[in-house]
């Protein structure tokens, strides 16, 4: 009995706690932002003040003013600023992307004072008039509620906007792509909103939408499986058979080894590329130095080389000295060339002369015997 009870008293404190986060959050939205004119950016643009999500529509206090609504001549002169323009877009918002966030911001710079409402349909409605939905209504009034542009959330938003529905929203206009939407058995569900001068077209942002993101995740569904089981995903989870999660594994591996043999190829292509450049920067080295010995041989030896003109030159003074005859010395005013004698040859006579004749020894003394 004390443990139930204990369980009891811990629910009842948890209940209340919960209670109580649930209330400080209403009043926090509630007393969300105001909007703030910016004097250096254009008259639509406002800063917003606070940084909460914005507030839902019924969590906040009827205003109790009578619905009076502002004409386009006034709207875009420009109205107070505690009496903005009331704006009114609608949507799925499934998978929250750039082309919601663009519409939405067009929506709100339609007039320099806007107050933007954006209608979120609920998960019945969307799944009986559209199909299925990836992000389930709550998700989405929350990804709604975060953007930037947008003043206030209606929950659980009519798929055709009715007078009473205008009325107790006090909204003077509502924004949307001027393309005719056909659902519901009608063939444009804003035809009395554009009949009644309600409808402010926006531009759609071409290349991006719900459809296309999903087209893209049902293309590319194996790398997108692949991609969750390495993340820690069971096949259970993400609905594949135990053939199928094998397949993706083998897959993997195989995707693995090929990833192995593309960097070993790329290695080895920058490893040759570096030769080659390495090869081909020695190549044009080697030329220039080639190109500087061919040089430096033909200065030396070509035809008109340096050694060829002191060879002229050489000659040139040859032939000047020989062809001369004043600068050339006579035989008489040569020196005359000294005599080698021996020692035991006389001072007139050499090995070489004729020996002396008989009548020059008559007396039997020679001249050099007598010196």
């Amino acid at each position: 009995m004390e443990t139930h009870s204990s369980e009891l008293n811990r629910k009842r404190k948890r209940q209340e706690l919960n209670g109580q986060m649930k209330e400080a959050d209403r009043i926090r939205k509630a007393q969300r932002k105001t909007l703030v004119k910016h004097e250096k950016l254009p008259p639509c643009h406002f800063v917003l003040s606070a940084r909460e999500p914005a507030p839902f529509s019924d969590e906040l206090e009827a205003a109790g003013l009578p619905y009076d609504r502002v004409r386009l001549e006034e709207a875009q002169r420009g109205t107070p600023e505690d009496g903005p323009v009331r704006v009114y877009a609608d949507g799925i918002f499934d998978m929250f992307h750039s082309g919601h966030a663009r519409a939405l911001m067009q929506a709100k710079c339609l007039f320099p004072n806007t107050y933007l409402i954006v209608g979120v349909c609920s998960d019945d409605l969307t799944h009986t008039f559209k199909g299925f939905t990836v992000m389930d209504e709550n998700e989405r009034y929350d990804a709604v509620s975060h953007c930037r542009y947008v003043d206030e959330v209606v929950r659980n938003a009519p798929w055709t906007l009715t007078p009473e529905f205008l009325a107790e929203h006090r909204i003077d206009f509502v924004a949307h792509d001027d393309i005719p939407y056909i659902s519901a058995g009608s063939d444009d569900v804003y035809r009395h909103i554009k009949e009644a001068g309600m409808f402010a077209p926006t531009q759609r942002t071409e290349g991006i939408s719900t459809s296309d993101i999903i087209t893209r995740i049902v293309r590319d569904y194996d790398v997108y499986v692949r991609r969750n089981l390495q993340r820690g995903y069971t096949a259970k989870e993400l609905n594949v058979s135990f053939i199928n999660e094998k397949k993706y594994h083998l897959q993997e591996r195989v995707d693995m080894v090929k990833q192995k043999v593309r960097d070993v190829e790329e290695k080895s292509k920058e490893f040759v590329q570096k030769v080659e450049e390495k090869g081909i920067d020695l190549i044009q080295k080697w030329e220039e130095k080639s190109r500087e010995f061919i040089g430096n041989f033909l200065e030396m030896f070509g035809p008109d080389g340096a050694l060829k003109h002191m060879l002229k030159e050489g000659k040139g003074r040859m032939l000047q000295a020989i062809s001369s005859p004043s600068s050339s010395p006579t035989r008489e005013d040569r020196s005359p060339s000294p005599t080698f004698r021996l020692p035991f040859f006389s001072r007139t006579s050499s090995p070489f002369t004729s020996p002396p004749s008989h009548h020059s020894s008559t007396n039997g003394i020679s001249q050099d015997e007598e010196d």
